[in-house]
């Protein structure tokens, strides 16, 4: 592929530590009956590495001046295919064939997720959970802080929260700064995301689970009385034990599924 100019609106920082890339290709371990899913393929480092271990592999690259030529570079892979979309907006059980969809399996997730969009990108992700089998994600160092915080710290919070409602999360390891062309400023890690096939905790509505949580973190730095007044009564967290002077970087996930749970049971009965 020819020299490509890395542009700053995609957030692109290309991958090209073949040290690294070897590291995250053995983390996934692909192999030839699976069924995975690129994001941002950049300019197939990763790919190449991948295509080792002959799966089918779908890429989704939102930079369309990039797609020619990784169609021409893995032209002899059968079982690629680069689709010019955006995964944002995405509908990833798409790629699942019905075949695939009838005998259970599942997607495996990767990408060099550029940072200024992967927090809306997970959530996306998220809510195609049941399609997915696992994610494994480059991501900013603080994001993936984020993703593996626990109550009490100052990275829990809505990320956190709903992530580890959907999956078991798994920080990997560290990638520097020099991995990347051009480089970014600050430090990225490697994640795995792994869906749950049956919820440790399972909330009524997921949609008021997710409401209630946005509308907690909503201001951190308030109670969940100031926070929670607008969407709920506040009897509810009465009734589920839970002090309303509390603040929400304080509260669990099955905290939080409680509440959720006890308003979705007061609009059963209304």
């Amino acid at each position: 592929m020819k020299v490509h100019q890395a542009r700053k609106r995609f957030g692109q920082n290309f991958l090209q530590d073949a040290g690294v890339i070897h590291n995250i290709v053995k983390a996934i371990a692909p192999n030839k009956n699976e069924h995975l899913v690129e994001i941002g393929p950049g300019m197939g480092a990763l790919t190449q590495e991948i295509l080792q271990y002959a799966p089918r592999l779908d890429a989704l690259e939102l930079d369309r001046d990039l797609i020619p030529g990784l169609r021409v570079k893995f032209f002899q892979h059968e079982n690629f295919q680069v689709h010019a979309a955006d995964a944002l907006n995405f509908a990833f059980e798409t790629l699942l064939s019905e075949e695939e969809k009838q005998g259970g399996k599942q997607l495996r997730v990767v990408g060099n997720l550029p940072y200024n969009i992967s927090t809306p990108l997970i959530f996306h992700l998220l809510q195609q959970a049941p399609y997915v089998q696992d994610m494994h994600f480059m991501l900013q160092k603080e994001v993936v802080e984020r993703l593996g915080a626990q109550p009490n710290t100052r990275d829990w919070g809505r990320l956190s929260v709903m992530t580890q409602y959907y999956c078991h999360v798994q920080p990997l390891f560290l990638v520097p700064p020099h991995a990347f062309h051009p480089q970014p400023k600050v430090d990225s890690a490697i994640v795995r995301l792994t869906p749950y096939a049956e919820l440790p905790l399972k909330a009524i509505s997921e949609d008021l689970l997710a409401d209630t949580v946005r509308a907690a973190f909503a201001q951190r730095r308030k109670t969940l009385r100031n926070n929670l007044k607008g969407v709920m009564a506040l009897e509810l967290l009465q009734e589920v034990g839970i002090d309303a002077g509390r603040r929400p970087e304080t509260l669990s996930l099955a905290e939080f599924v409680a509440i959720a749970n006890a308003r979705a049971q007061v609009d059963l009965h209304n």
